[in-house]
């Protein structure tokens, strides 16, 4: 028995002669690149492909594995989620009924265990044959993962839920005054649509009255009460709880952007395609006083204490405008150009306060894809002074834009914007070069609205193709 066992245990002379392994690269993401199919192969890799990649992706960290088998989305799983997106990457829609607005039902496929979703979304997209349909090369890969770990505020966990009944392009959407949870959003088809987000998320209301495009609509200081303008030239209020239009102005041109005045919430204030901005009375329906301007203003918001409108027009051009709280009365003040060209004004959108500018600030988004970040003089009435600037690609569709404010207390000046290629884009704005830092991916259509919740943990968007997807940041110390 010695004699057998000696034969069969090498010495330890031999260990010593026999070559050592060569080291292997522990990446998997590296090993799984290496391993891929071959150019002549088929569209289906073969067994010993698959499994030599479940087997490699397995390898990555537990944590992740173990964070994909927690992840819910209305009750779905990471798996329902992932094939979800891939029939959205393809041009397909997921289908919905009235009974079932504001979940969404996965594709039909293999019936995989949380535990076998063993790829990224990027991975999928590989293994799929999709990577023709979203090209991303190498480095700008390699600048994805350096920005996923090193601006973990910009990390989303996937989709919160999914609204998918609207049948036609979504065209604004905006969560409730310092709520986290109400959502609403208004469509080419003149809709306007309520909803919870909370789980599980439902819609509370379709409020019906518009005929034709709404072009914005705005929350009453108590979310009480809906204000929304529309292309059909009217006005209207909406009682929430309700579902009930209470007032209707009617005008005589396509009226294009509204606000409740933050003080006074008796008071709105609308621009229209007539060149000027009206103070409307909320209790009577009545216009009590009117600005003119020198072409259609476009877009407007209102500053935290009520004393100044900022107004964005169709020539690219930014109007300061002072208001009276009280009574009213505008008059205006500053005259900014925005950009060289002379672009429809799409966002304006006032914060109180960036580390950037030390002063409340202003973001500005044109239809030709110019972003303008100012610095506003409270001293000077209002007085705007570019920052800075960023030029994206020209846009066909009316895409808004929004400041992120969680983010803005990293060291920039942070942005999030729709696009036409159907993804929702992160830029610093304080950052001349590569000042792209993040993108979602999981709209069939162009995206056109963007909005932060109260909490700023969820994210929604807006798509030409109707679909809303408020997405869920990931938690972070």
């Amino acid at each position: 028995m010695a004699a057998a066992d000696s034969a069969s245990a090498p010495s330890s002379s031999q260990e010593a002669e026999r070559p050592a392994a060569p080291s292997m690269p522990t990446d998997p993401d590296f090993l799984s690149c290496v391993l891929q199919p071959p150019a002549s192969s088929s569209s289906r890799p073969d067994a010993d492909y698959v499994a030599l990649r479940r087997l490699l992706l397995r390898r990555k960290p537990p944590s992740a594995l173990q964070h994909r088998m927690e992840w819910r989305c209305n009750g779905k799983g990471y798996v329902a989620y992932r094939n979800f997106l891939l029939r959205r990457i393809d041009g397909g829609s997921a289908h919905s009924t009235p009974s079932n607005s504001g979940r969404w039902v996965p594709s039909p496929g293999p019936a995989l265990s949380e535990a076998d979703s063993w790829s990224s979304i990027r991975d999928l997209r590989t293994n799929s044959g999709l990577s023709r349909t979203v090209s991303i090369s190498s480095k700008h890969s390699d600048t994805e993962r350096h920005v996923r770990f090193s601006e973990p505020a910009y990390s989303f966990v996937g989709m919160h839920c999914i609204f998918d009944s609207c049948k036609t392009s979504v065209t604004v959407l905006k969560f409730g005054h310092a709520s986290s949870d109400l959502l609403a959003y208004g469509a080419a088809d003149g809709s306007l649509t309520v909803c919870q987000v909370s789980e599980p998320p439902s819609v509370l209301q379709k409020l019906i009255g518009h005929s034709k495009n709404i072009t914005d609509f705005d929350f009453s200081s108590n979310n009480q009460y809906i204000a929304s303008c529309s292309l059909d030239k009217t006005v209207r209020v909406w009682e929430i709880s309700k579902g009930t239009c209470i007032r209707v102005v009617y005008g005589v041109c396509s009226q294009l952007c509204i606000r409740f005045h933050p003080v006074n919430n008796n008071l709105l204030l609308v621009g229209n395609a007539n060149k000027e901005i009206n103070a409307i009375n909320f209790s009577t329906g009545r216009v009590i006083s009117k600005l003119n301007f020198d072409d259609a203003v476009t877009a407007l918001d209102i500053d935290h204490t009520g004393q100044l409108i900022f107004a964005g027009d169709g020539q690219g051009y930014i109007y300061t405008v002072s208001v009276n709280s009280h009574t009213g009365s505008l008059s205006r003040t500053h005259k900014n150009k925005s950009n060289k060209s002379k672009s429809p004004i799409t966002t304006i959108q006032y914060r109180t306060f960036s580390l950037v500018a030390r002063f409340p600030v202003l973001l500005s988004c044109a239809q030709d894809g110019n972003l303008s970040f100012f610095s506003i003089a409270t001293d000077a009435k209002g007085y705007l002074t570019l920052i800075c600037s960023l030029k994206l690609g020209s846009r066909m569709q009316t895409i808004r834009a929004s400041f992120c404010p969680l983010l803005s207390l990293e060291k920039g000046e942070f942005i999030v914007t729709g696009s036409e290629d159907a993804n929702v884009y992160f830029y610093d704005l304080a950052r001349p070069k590569n000042s792209c830092v993040n993108k979602l991916q999981g709209h069939g259509s162009p995206v056109i609205g963007v909005a932060w919740n109260h909490g700023e943990n969820l994210l929604a968007s807006s798509d030409s193709g109707g679909t809303v997807i408020v997405w869920k940041r990931s938690k972070t110390n």
